[in-house]
């Protein structure tokens, strides 16, 4: 099965993230490139902060980055990204900053360089909303939350 061909996306490294490893994918295979933060830290339990990362991209038009958590952080620390995944938008220029969030029960100290996230390109499809005086019929309905299960 052959992949789809990868998209370019430039980036900006910012002063404060000189010297640090651009994102990168870890394997071959990866889905996720992984970021690193470009500030130290101490995030409290239950505290968060917008860890910078030292750069900027520019997206190409009909593409987001998507941005999330890494599983080790998560289960070793409880650390996780807020709004995930999190998007960076094609015409956002700004540094790219990673909610993170500390679940755990102790602090946990972000050190410049560390992994601390990763970002995943994705396609972006726009809709457009046709307002309608009644919808069509289904099994589900309006069943909402959990509505599905047993």
């Amino acid at each position: 099965m052959n992949s789809p061909a990868p998209i370019d996306i430039r980036i900006r490294r910012l002063p404060h993230g000189e010297g640090l490893p651009l994102p990168a994918y870890a394997t071959e295979h990866a889905a996720g490139m992984d970021i690193v933060a470009a500030e130290d830290v101490l995030i409290g339990p239950g505290d968060r902060h917008a860890v910078a990362t030292g750069f900027a991209i520019a997206i190409p038009v009909g593409y987001e980055v998507q941005v999330r958590p890494r599983s080790g952080l998560a289960l070793k620390h409880g650390i996780t990204c807020l709004n995930t995944p999190g998007t960076i938008d094609a015409d956002y220029r700004g540094e790219v900053k990673v909610i993170l969030a500390n679940l755990g029960r102790e602090p946990f100290q972000v050190t410049r360089g560390e992994r601390i996230a990763q970002i995943v390109p994705a396609a972006v499809t726009q809709a457009r909303f046709a307002e309608v005086a009644e919808l069509d019929d289904t099994v589900r309905g309006e069943g909402g939350f959990g509505s599905t299960g047993r």
